[in-house]
Formats: structure tokens, sequence, C-alpha cells
């Protein structure tokens, strides 16, 4: 019997391979002797990440067209090329399903499999869904929502199953209140400077404090030197800098309190794990999706979120010296972010995909069929 092939196909960043990967790890514990294909961007990030996997990647040239101004005619100058190399990867390994999970590597390998017929999947793991899906939609056979909010974009193609995140954040243990504050304070994966410059900015209005602080900062790897000295300069030596965590479930367990942007995936994680943070949203994100996704924590009081404008040294020096003295506050926003908590996410998510592919088997048309969670 011919073993099953599914594509797995986005990118641009850190937070749409994860929730490729916790998909496709569902996938092969359901069906080991599946056949996993991951296509992305030609990033560095994602290359490190699949290759700590072992996963079988392929990179795509392509880049996003919202918000890139004149870099935007290169963009629409690969598309035909990353098209026809779509549909020759495909041409190729024959897959019974393609998931597309979000960012701009997984437009032509979705419409591509359109074209072939293959059944389609897409993933939406912003409360509004972004450009890419938005476009895709029309071709697509289902499309999974993080949020149930999100439903009515899809036009009866949704199901509302969670975002799906790794294991191991659903597994975390419950972080017992001390008298010390620890602190995790992440841009994504490729870091963000306007929070750097702000945390490091801040550190020496909390200088009083510093007895009290435990400091975990992923950085990125552009500011990573002068963030570490700036530590160093005001005597935080012993906070743990990092260009990036590849575990980051670890450094979630040691923290009382996240600091960080409001992707997707963080948002996610942050639900899955039940922990508090103070969310600072990427001003410049396509249609303002982190500022919506912030805002749907913020509502049931399971975040506090600062806005770019509003972000300043000696305002996150006071919200951090607050959660030092009212660490009460962390934990009821812990307690109030079960409200968000979906069950098995990226469990139900494979089983769905299993129904579609077992219904193209039987020579079924697999969106008319009635699909659980639907």
């Amino acid at each position: 019997m011919r073993a099953k092939r599914v594509v797995i196909s986005g990118g641009g960043t850190g937070g749409h391979v994860y929730p490729a990967l916790a998909v496709g790890k569902k996938l092969r514990e359901k069906d080991p002797g599946l056949r996993l294909t991951f296509i992305g961007s030609h990033r560095s990030v994602e290359k490190k990440i699949m290759d700590r996997t072992g996963a079988h990647f392929i990179q795509l040239k392509i880049e996003g067209l919202k918000g890139r101004g004149l870099r935007s005619l290169v963009t629409l100058a690969l598309l035909p090329f990353a098209f026809l190399k779509s549909l020759a990867i495909l041409v190729r390994l024959r897959p019974d399903l393609v998931i597309g999970v979000g960012g701009y590597s997984s437009g032509p390998v979705v419409l591509a499999a359109a074209l072939m017929r293959i059944p389609t999947l897409i993933l939406e793991q912003n409360l509004h869904p972004g450009y890419t899906n938005r476009l895709l939609v029309r071709w697509a056979q289902k499309a999974v929502v993080a949020f149930k909010d999100s439903l009515p974009f899809f036009k009866g193609k949704g199901v509302f199953l969670g975002n799906p995140v790794r294991d191991e954040f659903y597994a975390l243990r419950p972080k017992p209140r001390t008298s010390e504050l620890t602190l995790l304070v992440f841009g994504g994966s490729q870091g963000s400077h306007v929070l750097n410059q702000a945390m490091t900015a801040a550190l020496p209005l909390l200088k009083a404090e510093k007895g009290s602080l435990r400091i975990f900062h992923q950085t990125g790897k552009a500011d990573y030197e002068w963030v570490r000295a700036s530590y160093i300069h005001h005597g935080f030596d012993e906070a743990v800098i990092s260009p990036y965590f590849f575990d980051m479930w670890r450094f979630f367990e040691k923290a009382d309190l996240v600091i960080s942007r409001a992707g997707a995936t963080t948002i996610a994680e942050l639900i899955a794990s039940q922990k508090a943070s103070i969310l600072i949203p990427f001003a410049q994100a396509s249609e303002n999706h982190q500022a919506k996704n912030a805002g749907e924590l913020e509502s049931i009081n399971g975040a506090e979120v600062i806005l770019e404008k509003g972000l300043n040294p000696a305002r996150l020096a006071e919200k951090i010296v607050f959660y030092i003295k009212h660490k009460e506050r962390i934990t009821d926003m812990e307690k109030n972010l079960a409200a968000l908590r979906t069950d098995r996410p990226a469990e139900r998510i494979a089983d769905l995909c299993f129904e579609l592919m077992d219904a193209r088997a039987v020579g079924g048309s697999p969106w008319s069929r009635k699909l659980t969670g639907s």
C-alpha cells in the first residue's frame, strides 16, 4: 500500500515554522509511515530550526508583498518562478494533502496544489486572517482557525480547532511564586530592536530591584552583542542573553512574566502554558494583526498591552516594578488564560488531515463531507 504523503508549506518567521512542526509531529505519531515534506522561505532561521529536527525541508525563494514598498516589485517578479518551482515539487512528491500554515511561502504551494486538484487545508493563526490566507481561502477545502471570532471570514469553510503549538507548552509545570521575579524577554525569532532598546534603557531604572530580578532575554542575531554589553554595563551580569532560545518552553517554565511581541504563535504559546505577559505589538505588522491578537488576551485580563507609541523605558520599568510587588496579579492572569485554552489542537488538526486524505482515497469529494469540528 502506498504511504500517505503530506506537504506542509509556509514560513517567513519561526511563528509559522513551529505550528507546522507541531502538526507534522502529530501526523507522524498517527501514521509513522507517512512521508512528510516542509516547504518554507529561504530565511536562515527557518533552515536552522528545521535542521535541528531532521525534517525534510525545501526552501522557496520568495518574500512578502504587504508593506514592502518598491521592494514588492522584486517579490512580484519572483512569484512566477516560485509558482513553477512549487508545481515541480508537487509533481515530484505527489502528495495526498497540502497544508498552508500561513506566511508568504504558503501561497504558491497551495495554489499549485489547487491547480493539481490536491486537497488543501490552511491554518489561520491570527484573529483577523492574513493577506495570504484571504487570497487562498477560495481554493482551500477547509481553514482551521485559532479564534472563534475568525470563523465568519472563511464563509463556511472555517473549523475552530485552535492554534497548534509544541506539546511541551501544554505540559509546563506552574511556576511557584517566590520573592524573585523571573522575566522572559523576546521579540520573535528575529528579535525586536524596539523591545531590545526599551528593555536595555530600562535597566538603570531597575537597579534598586536588581536583587529581586532574574532575566532571560532573546535578542535576535543583529542586536545580540550590544544588548549583552548593556546588561553587563548596568550590572545585570547574571542575566541570560542569547540570540535565540531553541527550547523556548524551558524558559517559559522558568518565567513568572513574559515581555514580548504579540505574534500569533507567541499568543498561542502563552495561552497553552497559561503564562502572564506584557505584550508590545509590532506597530508595522500587516493590518495591525498583532494588536488585535494581543487585545484578545487583554480583554479577559490575561495580559497587559503596551502599544509601541506608548512604550518608553520609564513605563516599562514601572510595570516590571509593579509586578515585583504584586505577584498576585500574575497568578490572576494565569488563571484567566484558561478561558482561551483549546484542547489538543495539533492532534485534532491531524485528525482532520486524515479525514481529507481518506475522503480523496475513496473517490469522494473531501470538501463536501461532514468533517470533524465543522
